[in-house]
């Protein structure tokens, strides 16, 4: 067995990965997928001024738009059919895994297993729908009273324009959430995921020449380029440290006799991820901040004195800004973390099946040691969270350095390659399986 698991490692290379034949025709199809959405993001949305959008666009392009922008690979900035993207699935997702915990009768489709999982989606697909029909009319509706100097954005406003703009975005939206999950079953890796993924890498080389172009000109010193691409590959090794990073607790399973055999006596690792909640926080966080800034610019600086009083103090940059930035990704992370982990549910299962933690009681004193365990964990996680957020919005504040990929989206960019990668393995492992097994049988048989 040990020969044959040495063998195994060792074969894992790229010559596996040329025999592996089902394992490519999954990349095929991911990249083919992930083409047909870049494709969709150039295709304009019908009755849009696209030269009077642009303007308006870059004015807008540091609120809330501008990170829809960014998740989106620039469907937003040019105003195409996907340029609601896949954020109204999202945002159902978010809501059903919330609504989990406090309403009894999803909480029990949830433990239904594969059928309960199955009802779930279905009513996260409902939720998309409705999501994005709300989300499309009030674009379609901002859209029409929208105006720049190269003339009005909409160039037929009306109920026609609004139920076809309504349509094609929903459209856009159900198609993208379908093209997603037809990558998970029949590619490689999270489809949701991989589309987000595929819209952030979209707009790295532009913005990487824009640096050099930075470089170039002189407005940004070698030096400093050089410094900012040494720091982005330091974050990104601490992120996938970080994101790997859990604490193992023993969980022992008590010995049992059934007959003339012994049962159990083994002990298993019940692991606990140092961040719980993902990119959840920042994205929250971010999109909570930019609110006002957006709401202030679609009102041409015209809304009430409050609102532009608050935006100033909570612009880029600003101590503000940052302390708030800092204090909603910390709650974020703990609200989070309190709504998809239940250390009593958790100890309830172990007290089900036999297993406990050694040195503590099953029951009581064991969700009380995961919940002790899990927030000393949350802690260390929104402080690396925090530290891997503020640090472009600091860059950008104290050296105007245009750091396009913040914390968010190296969250994002990290965590979906680090999990594609760990599927990749699994498909070479269980190819290398295969073959170990037929040439098993083959000597077997010679024997």
């Amino acid at each position: 067995m040990a020969s044959a698991a040495e063998q195994l490692a060792a074969n894992i290379n790229f010559g596996a990965f040329a025999k592996a034949t089902e394992l490519k025709k999954r990349l095929w199809f991911t990249l083919g997928a992930l083409i047909v959405y870049r494709l969709g993001t150039y295709i304009p949305l019908p009755g849009i001024n696209g030269a009077a959008f642009a303007n308006i666009f870059a004015n807008q392009s540091g609120g809330i738009l501008g990170m829809f922008n960014m998740f989106a690979g620039g469907a937003v900035e040019r105003m195409s059919i996907f340029a609601l993207n896949i954020m109204p699935y999202i945002s159902a997702s978010i809501i059903i895994q919330l609504m989990t915990a406090v309403a009894p009768s999803l909480e029990t489709l949830k433990k239904e297993g594969e059928s309960g999982r199955k009802r779930l989606n279905q009513y996260t697909r409902y939720l998309t729908v409705a999501l994005a029909l709300v989300q499309s009319y009030g674009l379609a509706v901002g859209l029409e009273g929208m105006n720049a100097q190269g003339g009005q954005v909409v160039i037929h406003p009306g109920w026609f324009f609004r139920i076809s703009t309504v349509i094609t975005m929903v459209g856009g939206t159900m198609f993208l959430m379908w093209l997603g999950e037809q990558i998970t079953s029949r590619g490689v890796g999270n489809g949701i995921s991989l589309i987000i993924f595929a819209g952030i890498v979209a707009a790295f080389p532009r913005a990487f020449a824009h640096l050099l172009e930075l470089g170039r000109t002189g407005a940004m010193s070698g030096w400093f380029i050089l410094l900012l691409l040494v720091m982005a590959v330091v974050v990104i090794m601490g992120i996938v440290f970080f994101e790997r990073a859990q604490r193992r607790l023993i969980v022992q399973y008590p010995k049992r006799q059934m007959g003339n055999r012994q049962y159990g006596g083994e002990s298993s690792h019940l692991p606990l991820k140092l961040n719980t909640s993902g990119v959840i926080p920042p994205i929250f966080a971010s999109s909570l901040l930019l609110l006002p800034l957006t709401a202030v610019g679609f009102a041409g600086g015209q809304g009430p004195g409050w609102l532009t009083a608050l935006t100033t103090h909570v612009a880029h940059g600003t101590p503000l800004y940052m302390l708030l930035y800092a204090a909603l990704i910390i709650f974020f992370c703990f609200f989070y973390t309190a709504i998809v982990f239940n250390p009593t549910e958790t100890a309830e299962n172990l007290k089900k099946y036999g297993g406990f933690i050694p040195g503590i009681r099953p029951g009581k004193n064991t969700s009380d040691y995961l919940d002790y365990v899990l927030t000393r964990l949350t802690v260390i996680g929104a402080a690396y969270l925090t530290v891997v957020c503020l640090l472009p919005e600091l860059l950008i504040a104290r050296y105007g350095a245009l750091f396009y990929f913040g914390g968010t989206s190296l969250l994002i960019m990290v965590t979906v390659t680090m999990d594609t990668v760990a599927q990749i393995h699994s498909h070479l492992l269980a190819h290398q399986y295969e073959g170990l097994i037929k040439k098993a049988k083959l000597r077997g048989r010679r024997g």
